[in-house]
C-alpha cells in the first residue's frame, strides 16, 4: 500500500511548505497560484473543486511524487 503524506485535507500551504516536490504535481494541473494567501490557507479537496479536478486522482499523485522523492 502507498504511503499517504496528504489527503484532501491537507492545507494548499502546508504541501508546498512541507513537499515542495509536490509542486510540480500542482503547477502541471493548472493550480499557478501556489503563493497567493488565499490558496495557502485552503483544502487540497476545496482547491481541486475550484479547478475542477477530480481530488483523488490529485491526491494520488502528489503522494506518489513524494514517496519517489523520499
Amino acid at each position: 500500500m502507498a504511503e499517504t503524506y496528504v489527503t484532501g485535507e491537507t492545507l494548499v500551504g502546508e504541501i508546498v511548505t512541507q513537499y515542495p516536490e509536490a509542486i510540480e504535481v500542482l503547477l502541471s494541473i493548472g493550480m499557478h497560484c501556489l503563493g497567493c494567501p488565499a490558496s495557502r490557507a485552503e483544502s487540497l479537496a476545496d482547491a481541486c473543486a475550484v479547478h475542477g479536478m477530480p481530488v483523488d486522482r490529485v491526491i494520488e499523485a502528489i503522494n506518489a511524487k513524494i514517496a519517489e522523492a523520499r
